[in-house]
């Protein structure tokens, strides 16, 4: 039997690992686009909702050329807002010439009205084949994704696959997970079996 105390040790040390990786990575234009494309097929497979997006941290993909495109095809875009610690994300519209405020963590967000996304694109460390990701380690997406009930899509380069995330009692697998080479879901008995 896995320990608490020793999954937080597993997550501790591959959060390490993965952003020492990071660092050693430089991510092409070709993989960001194929990311992005795949992200954008993703987002599709839903052809209804507001999607909350992401504002690029530095080492992450760049998702504002996604987030321009879903604003052309009259899709609703949301940022999130980073609450204090414990609590669940705030998202708020987000147009393409609106103003961007400075957060927490050095993050960004509009300064636009507040709204609830059907659809949210994770960001993550690490991620395996069962969907299971590896956050920055505040807890913010698992609250968030857990509090709005919609769906989640973790975004990754291919080289963040990991063969097993340390799991606990609060992590949940994501809807999709995807990458430059291609999307990853889990088959429909699975998901319903959650």
């Amino acid at each position: 039997m896995v320990v608490p105390h020793d999954i937080d040790q597993r997550k501790r040390l591959l959060r390490k690992q993965m952003r020492d990786a990071r660092l050693q990575r430089d991510v092409g234009a070709e993989a960001a686009e194929g990311l992005r494309a795949n992200l954008l097929q993703a987002i599709n497979a839903y052809p209804h909702g507001r999607v909350g997006c992401v504002w690029p941290l530095p080492g992450e993909a760049d998702l504002r050329p996604l987030c321009h495109e879903l604003v052309r095809q009259g899709r609703d875009v949301l940022l999130p807002e980073t609450t204090v610690r414990g609590e669940a994300l705030i998202f708020r519209l987000w147009h393409p010439h609106g103003a961007m405020l400075s957060g927490r963590f050095g993050t960004f967000h509009p300064d636009g009205a507040v709204g609830h996304p059907d659809i949210i694109l994770v960001p993550l460390l690490a991620f395996d084949r069962r969907l299971h990701r590896l956050g920055y380690g505040g807890g913010y997406y698992d609250r968030t994704l857990a509090a709005l009930k919609c769906h989640g899509i973790g975004f990754a380069f291919s080289w963040q696959e990991v063969a097993h995330v340390p799991v606990g009692a609060y992590d949940w697998p994501l809807d999709k997970v995807v990458t430059e080479h291609e999307v990853l879901a889990l088959p429909t008995m699975e998901k319903n079996a959650r």
